[in-house]
């Protein structure tokens, strides 16, 4: 990814943060408008910390995107974690579309296609990592 994409991240991603609260709601309420059937994973969950959660997670994904090496291992471990939630490798998608939607309705018009395509590319990385490692372990070699 290039610094300009990736300035653009942490531009918009600062102005998500300002109004944190609000945007992980949003992105919630669009999560379950997508597929009602992902709020048995949250049950009992304190959406508040939830929503504390994944900004902290958005945070460390952007603020990374400078060293990669070192936010590869964490989202392993992250993705792991995930499938003892329940999480399955078809929940991803729904994820990345309740992101954009969020985005775009939080930045209106000035959620351009640039900065549509940089959040999406952005995603699809952390995506493919998280999957990589929570439904392809390596085999050992024989």
């Amino acid at each position: 990814m290039d610094d300009h994409k990736i300035a653009l991240l942490e531009t918009t991603f600062a102005e998500v943060r300002a109004s944190q609260e609000t945007a992980a709601a949003l992105f919630y309420e669009r999560l379950f408008v997508n597929d009602p059937s992902l709020r048995r994973l949250f049950t009992g969950s304190d959406m508040s910390a939830q929503g504390r959660k994944l900004m902290a997670a958005l945070a460390l994904a952007v603020n990374s995107l400078r060293k990669l090496d070192a936010l590869v291992p964490v989202l392993e471990g992250l993705a792991v974690k995930h499938v003892t939630y329940g999480v399955e490798r078809g929940h991803y998608e729904t994820v990345g579309k309740a992101l954009i939607e969020t985005l775009s309705l939080s930045f209106g018009e000035r959620f351009t296609a640039e900065v549509r395509n940089a959040w999406t590319e952005t995603y699809q990385l952390v995506a493919a990592v998280m999957m990589r490692a929570a439904y392809e372990p390596e085999t050992v070699p024989a």
